[in-house]
């Protein structure tokens, strides 16, 4: 029979030529990695443990178990060495030989750049270190496979018949197996079968469903190892019994019932900490994303741990799972993309959660060609080898044409889309989707990814790219509009529950994080928009007065949001009544409160109360306004005189008129003409030399179309300079500024 020890207490961690003692998970990017400038350390290091002989898990076997080291790893025992692993995020093994009285254990991880490991280029820190659990696995000679891509061995598979539920129980042995399926203590059903890998069935015939936030019902399969009468081993899994499907029209559906998909996406780090995250970090983010209503999220974008897994299983938390192909086609990253699939599929295959495999996220970055299409058929082929019972999805990114090649190879899509953040304006999401579900009616469509950042910045009078709170909270009260109009978007995800660290941004104000979470990074705060969706989503009584962060205004009048569930929902300003109001077609309510003194606000509605505090000030609290390390320009230096327009108004606003228009022809040639002076990169040719690469125009790392053009519409002039990758002079900004100053707005 096994037995498994865990190992985690007391390795010798060495890097760079420095050693101390540390326990796992580990990560050496924890400080680096979070902190911006995008030079945290990526490189070898190493992790040694010693073990004697006695001290190893008793069996004829040893392996050992590595549950994620970021982002290759080669392990040596006694000098030796056993296996060498690409991909960060999944689980592999090795046996232990030959064993001495006195044993090392070394473990060399790598998160270097390369061309052939992903992911390479993406919105995250790629944290290096031994960041899950390692253990140890004593076992018979005669055992359930360890070999098999890190998976457990046993392979459960419900499906609908004969108005119960038939299992198929495969497991990967020699010999006789009997397998068994409990519901809680009690065996409902028992098989055996003998030979290579044998199968059996089970039927259920009145069976619980797993169905889902609503009833999460779990069963649990052992599969018992003989040989010559005796057991050998033994291994269990969780399951559940469900069906689903996705439909272009009516979306998803559960269990024969529809059941739409709304919900977030979570990267898997923490301050200090990055991503060694211990259960109970797991825990209290399946809790705040369940305390949201949220029932489905998009696991982005890497095999995360088991224990998440396992507590999507238990909430009823509706899963997609996906491999880290991301942002850029590496040719010689085609089977790794291929072996990180096929792991994360063996290793989460009796996962009821999960109900889609993703293939890839915005991939197409920079550009589209044969070489993409053809992998995602290897990857759409590998996927539906080893798992005939759920679809395949991509991510695309906006720029993404639906006709793309490779968009038509996976069984679903979804799009992500940041209209009114990076580009374009918050409205054009329904339109968008609505275009593309009448143009192509047969394919079913969701939103895997929207969102805005925001920190602890407000205002009174929010705009794109502001980075308030008001302004985050503003766009995903409209976006809550029109998802809530579209039942055929088969899942929506918000980028994303948690703020997380990307070492190389610098926006906001604070350098290296990412924060369009909905939560902050620490999980500390809940963001305004956390209970916007709180009050759409969640069947709990919810009320919430927003901005309670900004308490210093200087408006004579104020406009106070209270977000709510409850059908009526009474403002007091000072303990007077402002009013009250009945909910309408969204749990939004927004109330005109006088700014005079110090008011204290208190919001009352579905046996709930709230407060907050607002305080009349005659200057603006700059302590509430962005501060951008290393900025060209601030807010103040720039003119606006009222009836003209400036840097601070939109590109769709300037070409609504014939002056703005011949402007901006102006201003592209001006931009030309600063990319047209940036120095040539060189990029390594196919045969080891050097080509030169002229520098291209782009934002964000597009180049800039047609589309882009359509999308900037949404910028103001302002933004479009500071998101270009070319540096522009404050003299040459204002200069703009004032040829725009000139302009007239239309009346």
């Amino acid at each position: 029979m096994r037995d498994i020890l865990n190992i985690n207490k007391g390795w010798l961690f060495l890097k760079q030529g420095k050693s101390e003692t540390v326990d796992l998970p580990h990560t050496w990017n924890g400080s680096d990695g979070q902190d911006g400038g995008n030079d945290y350390y990526r490189g070898v290091c190493t992790y040694e443990k010693h073990i004697s002989k006695d001290s190893l898990p008793k069996g004829d076997e040893v392996y050992i178990e590595i549950c994620g080291a970021n982002s290759s790893a080669t392990v040596y025992f006694n000098e030796k060495k056993l296996i060498s692993h690409d991909g960060g995020y999944q689980t592999f093994r090795a046996k232990l030989s030959p064993v001495a009285d006195e044993n090392t254990i070394k473990i060399e991880v790598d998160n270097s750049p390369n061309d052939r490991v992903y992911p390479q280029m993406a919105d995250f820190t790629f944290y290096g270190g031994l960041y899950r659990d390692v253990s140890l696995i004593g076992v018979n000679k005669n055992r359930f496979s360890l070999d098999a891509f890190g998976s457990s061995g046993l392979f459960v598979t419900p499906k609908e018949k004969d108005g119960g539920y038939s299992v198929e129980l495969r497991a990967l042995a020699s010999g006789e197996v009997r397998f068994s399926v409990l519901d809680g203590e009690e065996t409902i059903g028992e098989a055996a079968a003998s030979g290579e890998n044998p199968t059996a069935e089970i039927f259920i015939k009145d069976a619980h469903l797993w169905n889902g936030t609503l009833d999460p019902h779990l069963y649990t399969a052992t599969a018992s190892l003989f040989c010559g009468g005796e057991k050998t081993d033994e291994i269990s899994v969780r399951f559940g019994c469900r069906s689903f499907k996705i439909d272009p029209e009516k979306g998803f559906i559960l269990n024969g019932k529809e059941y739409p998909l709304r919900g977030v996406s979570r990267h898997q780090d923490r301050p200090v900490i990055g991503n060694a995250l211990l259960y109970e970090h797991h825990k209290e983010d399946v809790d705040l994303i369940c305390e949201m209503g949220a029932n489905t999220v998009r696991l982005a974008h890497y095999q995360h741990s088991q224990d998440f897994y396992n507590l999507c299983d238990e909430r009823g938390l509706v899963v997609w799972a996906e491999i880290p192909y991301i942002s850029k086609h590496m040719q010689n990253g085609v089977e790794n993309t291929k072996q990180q699939l096929t792991e994360l599929i063996m290793q989460n295959y009796n996962h009821p959660s999960i109900v889609v495999w993703g293939l890839s996220n915005e991939i197409t970055m920079n550009g589209s060609d044969s070489s993409v299409t053809e992998n995602h058929r290897i990857l759409q082929e590998t996927a539906h080898s080893l798992d005939k019972t759920r679809p395949t999805t991509v991510a695309a990114v906006t720029m993404c044409k639906p006709d793309d090649p490779y968009l038509k190879i996976s069984d679903v899509l979804s799009y992500n889309h940041y209209f009114g953040w990076y580009g374009g304006n918050v409205s054009m999401y329904g339109p968008w989707f609505d275009d593309f579900h009448k143009k192509y009616p047969d394919r079913a469509v969701g939103l895997s990814e929207y969102g805005a950042e925001a920190l602890n910045w407000h205002t009174s009078a929010p705009e794109q790219g502001d980075y308030t709170e008001e302004y985050q909270a503003y766009y995903h009260e409209e976006l809550i509009k029109q998802i809530s109009k579209r039942p055929y978007l088969w899942a929506t995800h918000v980028w994303n529950m948690f703020d997380f660290a990307a070492d190389a941004r610098a926006e906001g104000g604070e350098n290296g994080m990412n924060h369009k979470g909905l939560v902050s990074f620490d999980r500390k705060y809940k963001k305004d928009s956390f209970y916007a969706y709180k009050a759409w989503l969640s069947k709990e009584p919810t009320l919430h007065i927003c901005s309670k962060r900004y308490v210093d205004r200087v408006e004579d009048e104020v406009n106070i949001k209270v977000y709510s569930n409850a059908d009526e929902v009474e403002l007091f300003a000072n303990g007077e009544s402002v009013g009250k109001q009945k909910k309408g077609e969204y749990p939004f309510f927004s109330f005109i409160v006088k700014n005079a003194g110090e008011t204290k606000l208190k919001a009352v509605g579905g046996g709930l109360c709230d407060e907050s505090v607002i305080r009349k000030v005659e200057k603006f609290n700059e302590s509430y306004r962005m501060k951008e390390e290393g900025a060209v320009i601030n807010w103040f230096e720039i003119d606006t005189p009222t009836g003209y327009f400036s840097v601070n108004d939109t590109i769709g606003d300037i070409l609504s008129t014939f002056k703005g228009k011949l402007f901006l022809v102006s201003m592209l040639l001006l931009i030309k003409k600063a990319f047209s002076s940036k120095p040539e990169e060189k990029k390594e040719s196919s045969d080891g030399g050097e080509k030169k690469k002229s520098a291209g125009m782009s934002v964000s790392g597009f180049s800039i179309n047609k589309t882009m053009i359509e999308l900037a519409k949404g910028f103001t002039v302002k933004r479009v300079f500071m998101m270009l990758g070319v540096r522009f002079t404050k003299e040459q900004i204002l200069e703009v500024n004032r040829k725009l100053n000139k302009i007239k707005k239309p009346k």
